[in-house]
């Protein structure tokens, strides 16, 4: 879907910028190669960027969460065999 109609920025483009590493929305339209031109896309780009953050986060936590605990790590100088 289209966010900003001045620029061609979509929801697939804040998803994408955020996969690459934004966090804000300069970032975002850094991405696309563009900035803000008349603003009304702006509130819908914050928007779609903290649901985005959001749903990376929960992502990171389960992650976290159904990670076995580490067994057996070395310690430096300690070599297991």
């Amino acid at each position: 879907m289209f966010i900003c109609s001045c620029n061609g920025l979509t929801d697939k483009d804040v998803q994408a910028a955020v996969v690459a590493g934004a966090t804000r929305p300069t970032e975002i339209y850094a991405a696309k190669k563009c900035r803000a031109q008349c603003g009304n896309c702006v509130p819908g780009v914050v928007c779609l960027l903290r649901q985005a953050l959001q749903e990376q986060r929960a992502r990171l936590a389960d992650a976290v969460m159904h990670t076995p605990p580490m067994v057996g790590v070395a310690r430096e100088g300690v070599c297991l065999s």
